[in-house]
């Protein structure tokens, strides 16, 4: 019997198990019809540079127009200068936060417009694509039989809460409630007597960033909602695939594997804020996951 679901993905044993997955799951009860996604190179394309990381240089590269002052702060020249020897010196998290820095005051609805008005107009460095058109089609097309058959899908990223929030609903028809990253806190400005009350960036986190153990916190405290299938591509997803591929069946625990370097890049995804023991393609093999080879079994990555 033919079967025109997921018609960008290849015939094949990962294809069959994410279709026996998807017949498996539509006799679950359906408040346990969850499934949570990472992000940054599960759902888009995340070489050479993160999506937001190109989202926070663009806004320095116009504040630094603004007040030259600012490309003097070491933080900001080091990225400035191109160095990964400087950057690496000052450290990824410290560069993070002098870039969040950047929106420190704003409201949410003048965050989310400045994130939608970058979207509208950046291309990717070498792929020669607007970044809003690299979304992976097949994880598109799974994200919609996974609705037909009414899940609640989210996306769980390590990246920015506010940053997906401004752009899920577009690119993949998750609400922004649906959305559990790495969150930055609010501050409550008081109404006076010519403005009423409202809440203004702040520049620190919530907690930790959302990667590994955190990812799966996360889902409890903002979802409340085990999923039975996560998808990740790195090991910061190992725990929420740990998780989902624990609960009881039918689950689903799937990995993208970035082996594809004529149309995307090859590499083996790693997590960014803690050091991990082994290649999550490893972990993958060794826990039995459903790995998805995207030179294999995606007969098309872009929509």
């Amino acid at each position: 019997m033919s079967d025109d679901r997921l018609p960008s993905w290849r015939p094949g044993a990962t294809r069959d198990a994410v279709v026996a997955f998807l017949d498996a799951a539509a006799d679950v009860p359906q408040e346990k019809r969850v499934a949570c996604f990472d992000n940054d190179g599960t759902l888009w394309c995340e070489r050479p540079t993160y999506v937001q990381f190109d989202f926070f240089v663009d806004a320095l590269t116009s504040a630094v127009r603004r007040d030259p002052t600012l490309a003097q702060r070491a933080e900001f020249a080091a990225l400035l200068s191109g160095s990964q020897a400087e950057v690496g010196e000052i450290g990824l998290e410290r560069i993070a936060m002098a870039l969040t820095g950047l929106f420190e005051g704003r409201t949410p609805d003048e965050f989310t417009g400045q994130v939608r008005a970058f979207m509208a107009r950046a291309d990717h460095a070498t792929l020669g694509r607007p970044l809003r058109k690299l979304t992976y089609l097949p994880m598109r097309e799974l994200i919609a039989e996974l609705r037909r058959i009414d899940f609640t899908v989210s996306v769980v990223t390590g990246g920015g809460t506010e940053f997906v929030r401004a752009i899920s609903q577009e690119l993949y028809g998750v609400p922004p409630e649906a959305v559990v990253g790495s969150l930055i806190d609010y501050d409550l400005v008081p109404a006076t007597a010519e403005v009423g009350a409202r809440l203004t960036r702040a520049n620190r986190l919530i907690g930790v960033v959302n990667e590994g153990a955190a990812k799966v916190g996360n889902i409890q405290t903002q979802l409340g909602r085990r999923p039975i299938l996560a998808a990740g591509n790195s090991g910061g997803d190992r725990e929420m695939l740990s998780w989902a591929d624990a609960g009881e069946g039918p689950t689903l625990a799937l990995l993208v594997d970035h082996d594809d370097a004529d149309r995307e890049f090859a590499y083996v995804g790693t997590a960014q804020t803690f050091a991990e023991p082994e290649p999550i393609t490893d972990v993958a093999a060794r826990l039995g996951w459903t790995v998805v080879s995207m030179a294999k079994d995606w007969a098309t990555l872009w929509g």
